[in-house]
């Protein structure tokens, strides 16, 4: 999180209320260099996690736990995020401190992990409106640079060969997805959905890699330097594993396939005259610093990333209607699940 994010930030939430005297005294005992006295607010962002902005005197921290109430079995996994963060960091891939791990429910209510506050921007348009046209092409290429090179890291040697399974993540993630919107009634069901729980299992593709995986790298989760087209911190590791590359890409690609009000979608930009690569020229980017051909399957890849993230946000959907969801616009979130759904299902129907 960023100093640029300062007016994304709003007073904790009611159903996010801490302990803030427990807290302290934790930060004391486990941050090293740590001194209050503390300022607390919560960012108004963030569709799974709670995430707080710590202020102090010398230094700005940035707290994530798991939310409070009910949640489904392997979700909010805060330890994952602290564990995978804290392995990449020590190998120089760009991601902020972490200080501490919290695996006690009694101090704030739930686990969570305290990490840096890195000061940079953050876009929220992949289109980069703010950027001179000149120089967008060269951040769209600093974000392919960076999952590209979380690709090639040698995940084993940092310690993190039992992070996931190895093989067969595409069709894991196809089962865990749709275990979980099928056992989310208060969400409810769609035709699309239930199609693609039937079409995805029996359209795998061939090819099975494996690295370490963000899950959700898209352009909001990323800090930039303050001034240059370079990536300085990759944000929200929540969903990170031991998958497959290209299924990781194509996540990251779908922004061309979506349209500009669905997760930051550049679908229906004019690419040239906004100075944007085209999605072709930055797959062959990614395939180049990767080492590989071309991707045979990627609409595939895009259609099961389509239905993932239409799990996710109908799992938003539910936790909005349950009252546990994080972000105060998990509502409208939750109504784009629909929209997303049959955009997986309409692309889905013309993969041969």
């Amino acid at each position: 999180m960023t100093d640029r994010d300062v007016a994304a930030t709003v007073p904790v939430r009611e159903q996010h209320r801490i302990d803030e005297d427990s807290l302290l005294h934790w930060m004391e005992q486990h941050v090293e260099g740590f001194a209050g006295p503390m300022a607390i607010d919560q960012f108004s962002g963030g569709q799974s996690n709670p995430t707080y902005r710590l202020r102090t005197p010398s230094h700005h921290y940035v707290l994530r736990r798991k939310p409070p109430g009910e949640l489904l079995k392997g979700a909010h996994a805060v330890e994952r995020e602290a564990r995978v963060m804290s392995a990449l960091g020590e190998a120089g891939y760009p991601v902020p401190a972490v200080h501490g791990l919290c695996t006690d429910d009694a101090i704030i209510g739930s686990w969570f992990f305290v990490m840096d506050m890195i000061d940079g921007r953050i876009f929220w348009d992949a289109s980069f409106p703010e950027i001179p046209k000149a120089e967008r092409a060269d951040y769209m290429d600093a974000m392919n640079a960076s999952l590209a090179a979380l690709h090639r890291i040698d995940f084993a040697a940092l310690g993190l060969g039992d992070y996931g399974k190895p093989g067969g993540y595409v069709g894991r993630q196809i089962g865990r997805w749709s275990k979980q919107y099928l056992a989310d009634e208060v969400a409810g069901r769609h035709p699309a959905m239930d199609r693609l729980v039937q079409w995805l299992p029996e359209h795998l593709p061939k090819t099975d890699e494996t690295s370490i995986t963000h899950g959700d790298f898209r352009v909001d989760n990323m800090i930039f330097h303050p001034t240059e087209p370079r990536v300085i911190a990759v944000l929200d590791w929540e969903l990170s594993t031991l998958g497959d590359p290209l299924a990781d890409f194509a996540y990251h690609a779908m922004m061309y396939r979506l349209p500009r009000d669905i997760l930051g979608g550049i679908a229906g930009v004019d690419l040239a005259h906004a100075g944007l690569p085209d999605e072709s020229a930055f797959v062959a980017a990614y395939c180049q610093r990767t080492g590989r051909a071309g991707i045979a399957d990627l609409d595939f890849y895009i259609a099961f990333n389509m239905f993932r993230f239409a799990a996710i946000l109908h799992g938003i959907k539910g936790r909005a209607a349950r009252g546990t969801a994080s972000s105060a616009d998990a509502q409208a979130m939750g109504e784009r699940f629909a929209r997303v759904a049959e955009l997986a299902w309409a692309l889905a129907e013309r993969v041969p």
